[in-house]
């Protein structure tokens, strides 16, 4: 790879895939790169920077039978799960792109002079949403591309008019700088300014950079110590900056008795299949189950987890990680193993592992048995009646998700328990699994803490791009100096709000 100022210089082929920490000269000049650079791709028309982002959704779909094989390789899944997850990388730049050519990303918002406002006169206002500027995106290792180099937290930041500057994860150091060489190239061949995407690798070097003033703002996902320990450090920075941490969480489901009753066998199947998808590395991962005692599902549930072929992890790291997680939970006094995976799998892959426990024992040991184990284990709750089902709920902390499988016979009490669970989640589920995130306009990824630092913010959905914006309003401003998507004559042809009224008129003042 040739060396350029916007990322790692390496020789991938060469190092058998070992990418080198970034140099000191290195992260300044990919630190210097993006300041030069956002200027210009933040004052950007809208239809130009979307032409960009589609650029580069082009050249990672030109190059996904090149970067598949890579994936496949350094993070052991599937290669129909990574080709899937191209299409879903690319698929939401070309959303990014979308609605920022259409204007809802902006939010421009106008309200002309009104001298008979009452109390008093209204002056012309002119609202819009400009780009912070350079942003750090710590990459995950759990999905290579849509939460990775070319992820969503990426996507976003760029339909937002912001640099990026991403540290590469690790666990896929091969993958992250040919991705980024191919955003590059394709950003570059579109006209995109030089600096405005880059690649930087290093544990210390990502926490350089985090202090660096000319970043702007971070997202990360990952753990709840390293997201903890990087958000202190962005926002105790003599110019403190939003950090977009998600960190963990156990997305609990809750099932009813009617509803084991109308379909307790297709909640069973449904429930492994979720908890286990992807080897249980998913961050919406159902981490424990709520049945009523006396269900009569434990056969089937154990019989489904018996069945799950072992596959490998991510990597050793994360294994190891699992392995003792797993190994704490099942020390914890009042938990007990209810199935364990015998189907043959690769040597030395995680078993699938079911474990079992009650409201009472989880309340009296919350602290143990409410920590996320990153992996393929969950927990059934049996619960006795409505209220040990509702203190259940009251135990946890934010999550991402929380799911209710009930019935329409249940509407009092389902009206009693949505509320509490969205206090402590983000996305409420009815009568379905967490696992499978929908990129849409939509879509909140999000939740109270420790789910994430930021709970009124998206980090999947049009939305995303609202982290890394902030407002401006312009007040009696003449038309000559206003921006081209704040004129009376709207040149960019978007969508506007315009004295209450969304149109994409022109404005009359």
């Amino acid at each position: 790879m040739t060396p350029d100022p916007t990322t790692t210089p390496t020789d991938p082929g060469a190092s058998g895939g070992v990418v080198a920490d970034t140099t000191p000269a290195q992260l300044e000049q990919a630190l210097a790169a993006a300041a030069a650079a956002a200027p210009a791709f933040g004052s950007s028309e809208p239809a130009v920077r979307a032409g960009w982002i589609r650029a580069v959704a082009d050249a990672l779909d030109a190059a996904s039978g090149e970067l598949v094989p890579i994936a496949m390789r350094e993070s052991s899944l599937p290669e129909a799960r990574l080709t899937g997850e191209v299409a879903r990388s690319t698929g939401q730049l070309r959303m990014f792109a979308d609605a920022l050519q259409e204007g809802s990303l902006l939010e421009v918002t106008i309200d002309t002079k009104d001298p008979q406002a009452k109390p008093v006169p209204r002056p012309d206002l002119r609202r819009v949403l400009v780009p912070l500027g350079p942003v750090l995106v710590f990459a995950a290792s759990n999905f290579p591309f849509a939460f990775s180099v070319c992820g969503g937290d990426t996507a976003s930041a760029l339909a937002a008019g912001c640099p990026v500057i991403v540290k590469a994860h690790p666990g896929h150091p091969e993958l992250s700088a040919r991705t980024a060489q191919v955003m590059i190239d394709a950003l570059k061949q579109a006209g995109a300014p030089d600096g405005t995407f880059g690649l930087i690798a290093g544990f210390d070097v990502g926490v350089t950079a985090l202090k660096d003033p000319r970043i702007t703002a971070a997202g990360f996902t990952g753990s709840v110590p390293a997201g903890k320990a990087l958000h202190e450090i962005a926002v105790t920075r003599p110019e403190p900056i939003p950090f977009y941490g998600e960190l963990g969480s156990l997305n609990p489901v809750f099932v009813t008795q009617a509803a084991v009753d109308a379909r307790g066998n297709d909640i069973a199947t449904g429930y492994v299949g979720s908890f286990t998808l992807g080897v249980g590395q998913f961050c919406t991962k159902p981490g424990l189950l709520f049945l009523p005692s006396g269900h009569g599902l434990q056969d089937q549930l154990v019989e489904a987890v018996g069945g799950v072929a072992q596959a490998p992890m991510l990597n050793d790291r994360i294994k190891d990680g699992f392995t003792s997680g797993l190994d704490r939970l099942e020390k914890v006094d009042g938990v007990r193993v209810w199935s364990t995976a015998t189907a043959s799998g690769a040597a030395g892959t995680p078993a699938a592992t079911l474990l079992q426990t009650t409201v009472p024992e989880l309340l009296a040991r919350r602290d143990e048995i409410l920590e996320e184990c990153f992996g393929p284990v969950s927990i059934v709750v049996e619960y006795n009646g409505p209220d040990e089902l509702a203190k259940a709920i009251e135990a946890f902390d934010g999550n991402l998700t929380a799911t209710l499988h009930a019935e329409d016979s249940d509407a009092d009490l389902a009206r009693e328990l949505l509320p509490k669970l969205t206090a402590r989640a983000g996305r409420v589920l009815w009568n379905g699994w967490p696992t499978g995130v929908a990129v849409s306009w939509a879509q909140h990824h999000g939740g109270p803490f420790p789910s994430t630092v930021g709970s009124i913010h998206t980090s999947v959905g049009v939305t995303a791009a609202r982290r890394f914006q902030r407002p401006v309003a312009y007040q009696d401003a003449p038309d000559a100096v206003l921006p081209d998507v704040l004129k009376d004559s709207n040149p960019a042809g978007i969508t506007r709000r315009v004295n209450g009224t969304v149109t994409t008129d022109e404005v009359t003042r």
